[in-house]
């Protein structure tokens, strides 16, 4: 990846003529089965440039009430285009049918204009779950019927896809737009793509401009994109594997109260019960300390993540530090 960046030619992208830009584009595009793609810094500006172009100010956006477009991203939907969220409660990071469709506002002039659904796949905070292809399908047949529009903030689609056997382009077409982050499990240092129609992308690049995200010579960042679609897609098995792994391992402990996810990707989630809101954050700030990066999340779990760079060796490292640990913090 390294000697793609440095061997990549550039231009300046804000021009449009980066060839390297351009590539990472229509390849991200193909795979998607979509008309056309924006590189962008980061899946936040990715989600919220589909909100502006989707989007007018007074619209309304009903959002599953864990995806981190509702949670993680500054309330951007409000603050940048002025528009209303609603949140629902799903299961897994699943929103019911009938739930949504009783959130659509009607026609009527003291109301906001219901104009787009979003939905996360995986659903992060929720375990790093698949949202099924089936359901995916049902909601845009929803959203056509009612006049919606769909996007799916996909962060991790690429581990959906490899961990269901569903290619990744049958979920993105499911939705008027897509955003896959290359800065995740693909393995890049940066970089987002936001997927959709001509039009769509048409009007995105403008609005990534608005943001700040129009970037020069971006191809070096680009460069590893195009390296990781091209070699980090199939290996995103070997992290679900680490993961579900390392789950087994922590249900062996037999430990009363502990609740250790099964997960479908890449995420185990822990949690237990107690009062105090806090716990998650010191136990993971105690797992930091003896060299084990995970994260609290307070109110909700500890959340571990595989990724490329954690391999079996790491992996059974940290299945000692945390059967250690939690033996400890249940004794």
């Amino acid at each position: 990846m390294l000697e793609a960046m440095c061997s990549a030619p550039l231009g300046d992208d804000v021009f449009g003529d980066d060839p390297t830009v351009t590539r990472l584009e229509e390849l991200a595009a193909e795979s998607l089965g979509k008309e056309a793609a924006i590189f962008v810094p980061s899946g936040t500006m990715g989600n919220s440039i589909a909100v502006g172009t989707h989007c007018s100010p007074g619209d309304e956006v009903i959002f599953e009430s864990l995806c981190h477009t509702y949670n993680f991203e500054c309330a951007g939907a409000a603050r940048l285009w002025g528009v209303q969220a609603v949140s629902i409660a799903g299961d897994r990071g699943v929103i019911p049918l009938d739930s949504i469709a009783a959130a659509i506002r009607p026609e009527d002039v003291h109301m906001a204009r219901t104009k787009l659904v979003i939905l996360e796949q995986t659903s992060n905070i929720a375990g790093g779950c698949i949202l099924p292809l089936d359901y995916l399908e049902a909601v845009a047949s929803l959203c056509r019927e009612r006049g919606l529009r769909l996007h799916i903030d996909g962060a991790r689609i690429f581990n959906a896809s490899v961990a269901s056997g569903v290619e990744v382009s049958s979920f993105a077409a499911c939705a008027d737009s897509v955003m896959f982050c290359l800065s995740k499990g693909l393995g890049a240092p940066a970089g987002s793509v936001l997927a959709g129609t001509a039009e769509t992308i048409a009007e995105a690049r403008r609005l990534r401009k608005l943001l700040g995200g129009g970037l020069r010579q971006a191809g070096v960042l680009a460069a590893c994109g195009i390296y990781a679609l091209g070699h980090n897609i199939e290996r995103l098995g070997e992290d679900h594997r680490r993961a579900a792994e390392l789950a087994v391992k922590l249900k062996e402990l037999n430990l009363a109260g502990l609740r250790i996810s099964s997960p479908d990707t890449n995420m185990v989630f822990l949690g237990w019960d107690g009062e105090d809101p806090d716990r998650y954050t010191e136990f993971s700030n105690r797992l930091r300390s003896e060299g084990l990066l995970v994260v609290g999340l307070s109110g909700r779990g500890v959340r571990i993540v595989f990724h490329k760079d954690a391999d079996d060796d790491a992996a059974v490292r940290a299945a000692g530090i945390l059967s250690r640990n939690l033996t400890e913090l249940f004794s």
